[in-house]
């Protein structure tokens, strides 16, 4: 399997409405931590997200959480 690109070492922290969101998975969206389709041509799908309240999150953009989307430190071993 082919890695993801490393987007940021460091987590997007966001305050984001109720919803669903689709996070990238791939580090090759210009979008981050969104999917913007950048993942065509890839084994990389992106994968979705429903908060059901408005909340603060940290989203991983190093794409190598073992807690999708969300950052779990796993950066700070990098």
């Amino acid at each position: 399997m082919t890695k993801p690109v490393i987007a940021d070492k460091k987590p997007a922290v966001l305050e984001l409405e109720a919803g669903t969101y689709y996070w990238c998975t791939c580090g090759q969206s210009k979008n981050q931590p969104f999917c913007d389709g950048g993942h065509q041509g890839t084994e990389f799908t992106p994968q979705a997200f429903e908060l059901t309240e408005k909340k603060k999150v940290a989203l991983c953009q190093c794409k190598v959480t073992n807690n999708p989307p969300f950052c779990d430190g796993a950066h700070s071993k990098l």
